[in-house]
């Protein structure tokens, strides 16, 4: 893993994050799976008439379900679905540790599903006293839910390496409108706020130039809020459940190096295109 340019890499991340120097990167951010029990893509299906089959149609006559194509309309699909989730993530986890500097931070971006389990694995490997935050990314857009409340957002562990000595810029973040802007004044309403720990942020437009067609992209404001707050320029940024390739985007964007790790040849060959410019 020697040298300073921003790589792509295509393989098994852990096989991957073993290979990695110890204390190189100066920040992590993954966004693994959900383990949603589902395939995340937009599928395609056709019915076959099977008395054995999963759907009932007209007159009673039961018809059962064939995915036709698997993956998303131009972009990827994966399996999103452990036995083991946790026992999955948690080598992945402590090697993360390993590669981080003295001063470096680890995201953990996942759901309600999950989330509580990753915490107590992630306390259990980087310390109770190395979590720094749940950061609660809330958006308002997609289906909604008739049986319970509509499920809109998604959470995101901090860790850092060192309990108090960690590298968090909050004077580099973006800023954001004051919800009451009279209580406050003109003059603060118009500089505008540091977030919270709760960020409103829209998802990746379907239709906005920002979408390559992956998935489960993230938008490119939440990373690059991340990076700029949790790293310094020219430091090495690594996401080893690239994906679309968002948090080497950011990481470029902001003057900062990547590594973008990912097992599916589809993605990489998404983040190849998008990431182009900023590939030695």
């Amino acid at each position: 893993m020697a040298g300073s340019g921003n790589r792509i890499i295509r393989g098994n991340n852990l096989t991957i994050l073993k290979k990695m120097a110890a204390e190189s990167a100066a920040l992590i951010y993954v966004d693994p799976p959900f383990n949603t029990g589902h395939r995340q893509a937009r599928a395609r299906i056709k019915t076959v008439q099977d008395e054995a089959g999963d759907r009932v149609g007209f007159g009673g006559k039961r018809y059962r379900t064939e995915v036709v194509r698997g993956k998303t309309a131009g972009g990827v699909g994966y399996a999103d679905q452990f036995e083991d989730f946790i026992g999955f993530l948690r080598p992945r986890m402590e090697e993360a540790r390993r590669v981080l500097t003295a001063t470096g931070s680890l995201f953990l971006h996942i759901d309600y599903r999950e989330v509580h389990y990753c915490k107590v694995m992630l306390d259990e490997v980087f310390g109770r006293e190395c979590f720094q935050n749940e950061i609660i990314w809330a958006y308002d857009y997609g289906a909604r839910a008739t049986k319970r409340w509509p499920t809109k957002h998604d959470n995101i562990l901090w860790y850092t390496k060192d309990p108090e000595a960690y590298t968090f810029h909050l004077d580099a973040s973006d800023r954001i409108p004051y919800m009451a802007p009279k209580l406050v004044g003109a003059k603060k309403a118009a500089r505008g706020k540091t977030p919270t720990d709760v960020w409103w942020h829209t998802i990746v437009s379907p239709t906005g130039k920002e979408k390559t067609g992956y998935a489960t992209q993230k938008p490119l404001g939440i990373l690059e809020r991340i990076v700029r707050v949790h790293s310094n320029p020219g430091e090495l940024v690594v996401d080893f459940f690239a994906g679309s390739g968002t948090t080497g985007e950011a990481a470029a964007k902001n003057d900062r190096r990547f590594v973008m790790v990912d097992e599916s040849a589809e993605a990489v060959a998404v983040m190849k295109q998008r990431l182009k410019p900023y590939l030695k």
